[in-house]
């Protein structure tokens, strides 16, 4: 049980909050957070943040931990994450690492060594002004495996990882050996047309009442237009919204559909590593444990 580490992945939608409270229930477990989006603060609904009820008192880690003005690194993710892992097992806990962000999540697997490089403003400015097809085209010429994993559609990290490969002069990440754990990486399956439904379900329960809407007005009071719409998904679509540059219905439309692709996106990176279990319900994935333990 010692440097034991379970990991709880999945798509966007696949019930992994559910799951990991119930199995961190049953193993003496305590969850830190895997989601590059609820890592901000103020940004609960648009990213599915567990609130304290849905807790039930598991102690849950890396929520709201960084300014939504601020850029938050996989570097600085991998540090504060591998310290509250450590910190459970310390107390002779279970750490389950929960989440969809492919690359947070290998960064504390693989022990990825993640270079530290300071913001160049100047290359940034450079860099914001190439389309967000020119600069993932870009970043596959330099470092193909980080484009494999990246979300292409998003600039923020485009412009990140592209800073990254060039004033380091070489691709990322560049060495594995960092911190290892003992790892049990379980993966949810479920169907795309399941997904499709489960994200529909997901996204008109944010939009009861608008609030979803009123959680990115309350946002705006101290972010850009342009610095939400970096977020994604329904953060780029509400505030298109708000602009009037798209209709309500259109928003509701291109959250689904972004939605689903992003689903796609998040199981072809999943699906190349060999080592995730995948189950279909808390039965099989507390099998697994056990036999893990």
């Amino acid at each position: 049980m010692q440097n034991k580490l379970i990991v709880i992945l999945g798509p966007t939608a696949s019930g992994k909050t559910g799951l990991s409270i119930k199995l961190a229930k049953k193993f003496n477990g305590e969850i830190v957070s895997a989601d590059s989006r609820q890592i901000y603060k103020g940004m609960d609904i648009g990213s599915g943040k567990v609130n304290k009820k849905e807790m039930t008192g598991i102690p849950h880690y890396l929520l709201d931990v960084a300014n939504p003005k601020k850029r938050f690194s996989v570097a600085q993710y991998q540090k504060l994450a591998i310290k509250a892992v450590k910190d459970i097992q310390k107390r002779n806990k279970i750490p389950f690492l929960v989440g969809g962000t492919g690359f947070y999540i290998q960064s504390i697997v693989d022990g990825i060594v993640i270079p530290e490089v300071k913001p160049d403003w100047k290359l940034r400015k450079k860099l914001e002004k190439l389309t967000t097809e020119q600069l993932f085209e870009k970043l596959k010429k330099l470092d193909p495996k980080r484009a494999d994993s990246i979300d292409k559609y998003n600039p923020r990290r485009l412009v990140r990882a592209l800073e990254i490969v060039l004033k380091t002069k070489k691709p990322i990440p560049a060495i594995k050996n960092g911190e290892r754990f003992n790892v049990l990486q379980i993966g949810i399956l479920k169907s795309r047309d399941e997904l499709k439904k489960l994200i529909n379900k997901r996204l008109l329960k944010r939009l009861e009442r608008d609030a979803m809407i009123n959680e990115v007005k309350k946002l705006k009071k101290v972010l850009s237009w342009k610095r939400l719409e970096e977020f994604g998904l329904e953060y780029r679509f509400v505030a298109q919204y708000l602009q009037t540059k798209i209709t309500r219905d259109e928003m509701i439309n291109n959250i689904q559909i972004e939605s689903e692709h992003y689903v796609k996106r998040q199981i072809t990176w999943f699906k190349k590593d060999r080592r995730i279990r995948w189950i279909k319900n808390y039965k099989e994935a507390e099998m697994l444990i056990n036999k893990s333990l």
